[in-house]
C-alpha cells in the first residue's frame, strides 16, 4: 500500500502570495528526494579555505606548516592575524628566527596575539626574569605558557597571589621556568589546591599550614597543574599502604615524599604493588618494605619492570639483598651503567663485603677516582 503525506506549502517561488496549498507527496519519493538534497548540500557546503598570505608568511619565517596543520590547523584558516607583529616583537627581545619559527610551530595560535597584549604580558614575566632573554629561553621550550592564555589579569593576580604565600622572587622564577602552566590556571583555581593543602596540613594535625604549603611547591613545584583529586588520592593512598601515622606522613611529605603527589594515581599504585611484592618474594617483612620505601621514595617513579630487573642483576652479581635495602640508591642507576661498573670492578677483584656497594652508584667522576686510588693501592 502506497502510503502519503500532506505538508502544507505557501507559494512564495517567484514572488509573495497569501495563499496556502496542501500538496501530496509519495512517502517513498519524498525520502528519495531528501537524502539527494542532504547530499547536494553537503556537497555544496563551503569550507573555510587556508589564508594564503598567511600560509606564504609562515613558509618565509621557516615555520614547519605540517605541525601547524596537525597541532592547530585552524589557524590557517583565520583571516586576520598578526604573525608579522609577533615575529617583531620577539625579535627585538632577542628571539632568533630559527627560535622564532619553532615557537609558532610548536603553538601556531601564537600569531593571533596583538602586540599590545605581548607588550603588557612581557612586562608582567619581566617582572619575575632577570633579562629578556631568558624569557625568551622559557618560551621556546613552553611556548603555550606565554601565548595560551589572553588573560594578563589573571597573570598579574596569579603572580600577586603566590608572592602574598612568602614565595622569593627565586622560588616565582623557578616556577615559571619549570611549570609555566601554573600561571594560565585561573587564580581561583591555584588558591584551591593552596586551601586544599592547607586543610592536609590540618588533618594531619600540623599547626603551621602556610610553611606546609610552601615546602610542599618549593619541593614538587609541579603540583599546582594537578587537581587536588589527584593530590588527595595519592596521600590517602601512601598512609594506608605504608601504615604511617599522622604524624609520620606529615613529615614525610614535607621531604621525600612530596614526590608522589603529582603521579598518576593509578601508576603509583602499580609501581608501589610491584615493589612490595618483589621484596616480599626475596624474604622481606613488611617493615623492611616500609622503611624501604620512605628511605628511596624514586621507586614509586620507577617501571616495574626497571626496578625488577635492576635487583635481579644485583643478587646475580652476588649483592646480597640486605646490602640494597640499606643502599636502595643503587637502583637510581640504569641497568646499562650498573653492568660497566660492574665489569670494571670485577677486573680489579673489588670486595663489596668489604667495601659496600655505595661505589656503584657514585658520580662518574667519583667512580674513576676510586678506582683510580684502588688500583694504585693493589699496585703496591
Amino acid at each position: 500500500m502506497v502510503q502519503y503525506t500532506f505538508f502544507q506549502v505557501t507559494g512564495f517561488f517567484l514572488y509573495p502570495l497569501k495563499h496556502t496549498y496542501l500538496v501530496l507527496f509519495n512517502t517513498a519519493a519524498l525520502a528519495k528526494c531528501k537524502t539527494h538534497c542532504y547530499k547536494f548540500y553537503t556537497s555544496c557546503s563551503v569550507v573555510p579555505r587556508e589564508n594564503t598570505s598567511l600560509l606564504h608568511n609562515l613558509i618565509s619565517m621557516g615555520v614547519d606548516i605540517q605541525k601547524v596543520r596537525k597541532r592547530q590547523p585552524g589557524v590557517l584558516r583565520k583571516q586576520i592575524t598578526n604573525e608579522k607583529g609577533v615575529a617583531k616583537f620577539l625579535q627585538n627581545k632577542g628571539a632568533s628566527k630559527q627560535t622564532i619559527a619553532n615557537i609558532i610551530s610548536r603553538y601556531p595560535r601564537a600569531v593571533t596575539r596583538n602586540f599590545d597584549h605581548l607588550e603588557e604580558r612581557w612586562r608582567l614575566w619581566r617582572n619575575i626574569f632577570n633579562s629578556d632573554l631568558d624569557i625568551v629561553k622559557v618560551i621556546d621550550r613552553s611556548p603555550e605558557s606565554f601565548f595560551r592564555s589572553s588573560d594578563n589579569k589573571n597573570l598579574e593576580e596569579n603572580i600577586n597571589f603566590l608572592s602574598s604565600l612568602d614565595f622569593t622572587s627565586k622560588d616565582l622564577l623557578r616556577l615559571f621556568t619549570t611549570a609555566p602552566r601554573t600561571f594560565s590556571n585561573s587564580c581561583e583555581l591555584n588558591k584551591q589546591m593552596v586551601k586544599f593543602l592547607q586543610d592536609v596540613c590540618f588533618s594531619l594535625g600540623g599547626d603551621r599550614p602556610d610553611d606546609f604549603v610552601k615546602n610542599i611547591i618549593t619541593r614538587n613545584i609541579y603540583v599546582f597543574i594537578k587537581s587536588t583529586k589527584r593530590v588527595k588520592a595519592n596521600i590517602e593512598f601512601v598512609q594506608t599502604a605504608l601504615n604511617l601515622t599522622d604524624e609520620e606522613m606529615l613529615v614525610f611529605l614535607q621531604g621525600p615524599g612530596v614526590d608522589i603527589l603529582a603521579l598518576s594515581n593509578e601508576y603509583l599504585k602499580m609501581n608501589f604493588k610491584n615493589a612490595e611484592h618483589k621484596l616480599l618474594s626475596l624474604g622481606c617483612s613488611q617493615l623492611d618494605v616500609k622503611n624501604f620505601i620512605i628511605n628511596y621514595v624514586s621507586v614509586l617513579c620507577t617501571a616495574p619492570s626497571n626496578l625488577t630487573s635492576k635487583i635481579d642483576y644485583l643478587l646475580q652479581e652476588g649483592i646480597h639483598l640486605e646490602q640494597i635495602v640499606a643502599k636502595p640508591g643503587v637502583l637510581g642507576c640504569s641497568l646499562e651503567t650498573l653492568k660497566r661498573r660492574f665489569g670494571v670492578l670485577r677486573s680489579i677483584k673489588y670486595n663489596f663485603n668489604k667495601y659496600g656497594i655505595s661505589i656503584l652508584y657514585c658520580s662518574s667522576k667519583r667512580f674513576a677516582t676510586k678506582v683510580e686510588k684502588l688500583c694504585f693501592v693493589a699496585k703496591e
